[in-house]
């Protein structure tokens, strides 16, 4: 009697855990929590801003004069471009409102060189040079509200020149102009507007996500700006990256404990936001990160871009999904060099157009990913045997004139200024 009973406690109880189970949800991974006892709210009432996936954006509060076009001049001057700002509060892709003005700004740079002193290794096979170049004559801009996906196969130079630009290389040679909205780049005042985040998420591990903010927002926003303001802004772009929910979570160890690979990736973005910078340079926001992780960071990516800032990304090799999210592409080979310089287009039409309008060059097949058919068209094998074929130079046409075709904004308007 006492058996049965015990067996049946067993089945029924088994049943109605395996149900609990099922039906309930999951418990989730476990995470360190800081008490908050003080709510704060979101930030309801802020200026809107519309910005355009093209273009820049326009504060509706006067925070930004208003735009009525604007020109985009290309690097050869064959290519004009005219954007017409009056149309877009028609539309409904209305960019959110930032309590902190900023200036949307671009960076233009033309025949940019990088060299550094060659390695002893090196001469020891016999090179005579001095110096050894990294970087061969890059030019091309960078445009308010309009990501830029900056790509190449490793020893392409992507971090190098992305490095050379935001002023962090403090060795080697650089030739060649950089210009902030028309204007030359000076370091002391670029580095006030501009904000980079590392490939490598470093935060303290022992404060939550807020303090981790809140603590970029109080040392690099001005002193004069009250704290109630400062607390407001953090919460926007907290709001911005989707922190919310994890607002008081222990940052913790990477790999132990604390916040997963991707929301460290999305704190990295917010700890550079939060000093309200015009510029922002981010180096492979998505590497190591799952299909699902490096959606949800491209699309913290994407709220920056349509603030109206400036943003560029190095990319090594993205999936179909991320590629087709970027807007404009700089495209560079190994040695330094760039062979494409434009925009992608819907579903990337431009860029395959472009490719495949150069005689010899084998044409996509359907459902192939363009971002790996570039890079394979584009190695040194595909290179050389466009060279060989009789009677034709493909190889130079193939380097240069993606060169002189690209299409990036050299001139700014005043209403930047």
């Amino acid at each position: 009697m006492s058996i049965g009973v015990l067996v049946a406690f067993a089945l029924v109880f088994n049943i109605l855990f395996t149900m609990a189970m099922s039906y309930l949800n999951p418990i989730g991974k476990p995470q360190a929590i800081l008490p908050d006892d003080s709510k704060r709210k979101h930030p309801e009432s802020a200026p809107r801003t519309i910005s355009n996936r093209n273009g820049t954006s326009v504060s509706k509060s006067g925070g930004i004069g208003k735009i009525t076009d604007i020109n985009l001049a290309t690097m050869d001057n064959s290519i004009s471009k005219t954007v017409n700002f009056d149309d877009l509060e028609n539309g409904s892709n209305a960019g959110r409102g930032m309590v902190l003005p900023f200036q949307p700004l671009s960076i233009a740079f033309n025949k940019i060189n990088y060299y550094v002193d060659m390695p002893p290794a090196m001469k020891q096979q016999g090179i005579a040079e001095d110096r050894l170049q990294l970087l061969h004559d890059v030019s091309g801009a960078f445009r308010p509200g309009v990501l830029t996906a900056l790509v190449g196969v490793s020893g392409a130079g992507k971090s190098t020149l992305m490095d050379v630009l935001a002023g962090r290389k403090t060795g080697g040679y650089i030739e060649g102009d950089i210009s902030i909205s028309g204007f030359p780049k000076s370091q002391d005042t670029f580095a006030r507007i501009a904000g980079y985040c590392e490939q490598n998420d470093i935060h303290s591990p022992n404060v939550s996500v807020r303090e981790s903010v809140e603590y970029s927002a109080w040392l690099r926003l001005p002193a004069g700006l009250n704290s109630e303001k400062k607390k407001m802004f953090v919460d926007e772009v907290m709001e911005l990256v989707e922190l919310f929910p994890i607002a008081n979570a222990l940052v913790g160890l990477p790999g132990i404990n604390g916040l997963s690979t991707e929301q460290r990736k999305r704190l990295t973005i917010a700890v550079e936001l939060v000093a309200n910078p015009s510029i922002i340079f981010m180096d492979e926001p998505t590497s190591g990160l799952d299909a699902r992780a490096a959606a949800i960071v491209m699309r913290t990516v994407r709220n920056t871009v349509d603030t109206g800032r400036t943003v560029v990304c190095t990319i090594h090799q993205p999936s179909i999904d991320i590629f087709e999210s970027f807007d404009e592409l700089l495209l560079m080979k190994r040695g330094g060099r760039v062979i494409y310089a434009g925009p992608l287009g819907t579903r990337s039409v431009d860029l395959i157009n472009y490719f495949e309008a150069i005689s010899g060059v084998q044409p996509i097949t359907d459902g192939y990913n363009p971002a790996t058919w570039m890079l394979d068209i584009s190695s040194p094998s595909a290179e050389a045997r466009l060279q060989a074929k009789p009677g034709s130079n493909k190889r130079t046409q193939y380097s240069d004139s993606w060169r002189t075709r690209s299409s990036f904004p050299l001139q700014i308007p005043n209403d930047l200024h």
